[in-house]
């Protein structure tokens, strides 16, 4: 029987732990950490969690750990600590983790977070933190500490002398009550989430579709602006060449006005030096003896005296 308790018992942990669904969900909930009962309005709410740890000194042997505390685990909590055939249980005051805190050194709240992990995370903090069991011989009390690994060696977070339950059976009744309220409240939540996600698959196929339909008409509005931008570039291409071909037409009529203009002009020399040889030919003509008188004969200045 006590096996069978055990299983079951390990067997919620695990589905706590890692539900079927989906794997966020551990995230959103937390390690176990939510309290499923409904509480009076007034009453402090009692905050839960239910581990599985093995003791260094027979790692062979499963114990299961409840933490309870309220507001905050710096204000204290309580520990019930079962092998499914004997339970122990025991309380540690604010007052305790204080005096702790200062005994190592250590900042409060620092402390504080290190029992958190140890305690609340054992499962997700496995292979850093070791848990020492001594029993006595009667099962009447068992001595419970917690410690933190380090590289060479370990130093002790806390300890404390758990006394025995007197119902056992009660104990596990109650780890098993947990561990299925726990389960349903898990369950409502997955259907809730499994939901949620029909729901934005839903609104993601939308999404797509109208995301395919704005492609569309993003790339049919390009195919228009090209055809469009196409006949506009070559009309300016048209335009271009037409342009090109008057400037080239223009520059050759400026280059043979020139040529003309050169042309004429030297003719005009040509003709002008003409005239000035035929005009001193006939002079020539029209005076021939004064250009054959000798030198001295023809002025009579240039006469000569003895």
């Amino acid at each position: 029987m006590p096996l069978f308790l055990e299983s079951l018992i390990a067997k919620a942990l695990f589905q706590l732990s890692t539900p079927k669904y989906f794997i966020f969900l551990f995230l959103l909930t937390g390690a176990q950490t939510v309290d499923f009962l409904k509480w009076p309005a007034g009453i402090e709410k009692m905050e839960k969690t239910l581990n599985r740890i093995h003791p260094v000194s027979d790692p062979e042997a499963t114990y299961f750990l409840q933490v309870s505390w309220e507001k905050d685990l710096g204000t204290g909590f309580s520990l019930l600590l079962s092998d499914c055939q004997c339970a122990w249980t025991g309380k540690v005051s604010e007052a305790d983790i204080s005096r702790e805190a200062a005994d190592m050194e250590m900042d409060r709240e620092k402390y504080v977070e290190e029992l958190r992990k140890a305690l609340i995370a054992a499962e997700e903090s496995a292979g850093r933190y070791n848990f020492v069991i001594s029993r006595d011989e009667q099962n009447k009390a068992c001595h419970f500490s917690y410690e933190r690994n380090l590289k060479d060696g370990s130093f002790r977070l806390g300890s404390l002398k758990l006394q025995e339950v007197p119902s056992p059976a009660e104990v596990v009744k109650e780890l098993i009550g947990y561990c299925l309220d726990s389960l349903a409240k898990l369950q409502a939540k997955t259907e809730h989430l499994q939901r949620e996600n029909e729901k934005l698959f839903c609104n993601w196929s939308d999404v797509e579709k109208r995301l395919e339909k704005c492609v569309e008409a993003k790339e049919e509005l390009e195919a228009d602006l090209y055809s469009r931008f196409v006949v506009v570039l070559n009309e300016k291409k048209a335009k271009i060449r037409n342009l090109q071909k008057l400037l080239s037409e223009a520059r050759e009529s400026t280059g043979d006005a020139k040529c003309s203009r050169d042309s004429i002009a030297t003719t005009q020399v040509v003709i002008k030096r003409e005239d000035n040889y035929d005009a001193s030919t006939d002079e020539e003509s029209e005076n021939p003896a004064g250009a054959s008188l000798p030198s001295g004969e023809g002025n009579p200045d240039n006469s000569v005296f003895l």
